[in-house]
């Protein structure tokens, strides 16, 4: 699997053929913008810095689309969506955080997340996650402490801090979150790994740099 970071809280996922994003930036936002096919296109909240599905319909590619809570099955991959709460834009909405199983490894992107606390039921879910993307901006969502706090609660195997840069006013955002977990990472272009390269990893940060 190959993963690259778009900015925002933009995230390209591939294995094999397949391509799978989550929270694509919209052509109404103000960020940066990317554009390519995907199989499979992941909403956690109605905003245009996130809804961009329309940027990942591209040729032949038109991506079956998930923006809420459920269970879904598609192209092999396992999908579950709980709710969860945000506040980015300066409004409380709703948020969807999510679960897909694909390639052995069990990925958590919890999208535009506000609040610390998630239901017992997506709690009980999360269990035994090899990745997590988790947003760590503030102004609405996550600040890097929370963010780390509930990271490290979740006890995934990778962590890989979203929604920082260009999309955050805190612009020590990542320089913070980086402080908590009392590492020092060299952001990446992308991050290729299979299962077993995960053997021994416990909450190992990876920072991913956007691609420009």
């Amino acid at each position: 699997m190959v993963i690259t970071y778009q900015g925002g809280e933009f995230v390209k996922l591939q294995f094999g053929d397949i391509t799978l994003a989550c929270n694509p930036v919209s052509k109404n936002s103000k960020l940066p913008q990317t554009r390519f096919g995907a199989d499979v296109c992941l909403v956690s909240a109605d905003h245009p810095d996130f809804n961009g599905s329309e940027q990942v319909a591209h040729g032949e590619k038109k991506p079956f689309i998930i923006d809420g809570a459920g269970e879904y099955e598609v192209k092999g991959i396992f999908i579950q969506g709980f709710g969860s709460k945000t506040n980015f834009g300066g409004k409380e909405s709703i948020n969807t955080i999510y679960k897909i199983v694909l390639e052995g490894m069990n990925i958590c992107f919890l999208g535009a997340l506000s609040d610390q606390e998630i239901s017992k039921e997506a709690d009980e879910a999360l269990d035994n996650i090899d990745i997590l993307f988790v947003p760590i901006g503030g102004n609405g969502v996550l600040d890097p402490s929370k963010a780390y706090k509930l990271a490290v609660s979740l006890e995934p195997k990778l962590i890989i801090p979203i929604h920082f840069g260009e999309i955050s006013d805190n612009k020590d955002a990542l320089k913070t979150f980086l402080k908590e977990a009392g590492e020092s990472a060299t952001p990446v272009d992308k991050l290729t790994l299979k299962k077993k390269d995960l053997d021994g990893k416990e909450g190992d940060v990876v920072v991913l740099q956007a691609v420009s």
